[in-house]
C-alpha cells in the first residue's frame, strides 16, 4: 500500500524534471516520443500476455478445485448410503 510520504516522494520526483524543463528552460531534457511509444507499446504486449497467462492459471485452478468439490461430494454420498 502506498503511504502519504511514498507518495509525496514520487511526487516530487516527478516535479523535478518538470521545474528544470519548463522553468529553467532546459531543453535537453526533450525526449522523442517514437522510442516512448515502442517501448510504451511492448510493454503492454508484455502485461497483456502475463495477465492472459495468469487467467489460465487461475482457470485451472478452478477446474481443479472444481473437481476435488465434486469427488468428496460423490463421496460424502456414497459414505452416508
Amino acid at each position: 500500500m502506498w503511504t502519504r510520504h511514498d507518495t509525496f516522494v514520487l511526487f516530487l520526483v516527478a516535479l523535478v524534471p518538470v521545474i528544470i524543463y519548463e522553468v529553467l528552460d532546459q531543453r535537453w531534457l526533450h525526449l522523442p516520443w517514437l522510442p516512448i511509444a515502442v517501448v510504451g507499446t511492448a510493454v503492454a504486449f508484455i502485461i497483456s500476455f502475463q495477465n492472459n497467462a495468469s487467467y489460465d492459471r487461475v482457470w485451472e485452478a478452478r477446474k481443479i478445485w472444481g473437481g476435488i468439490v465434486n469427488t468428496s461430494r460423490a463421496w460424502g454420498i456414497a459414505v452416508n448410503d
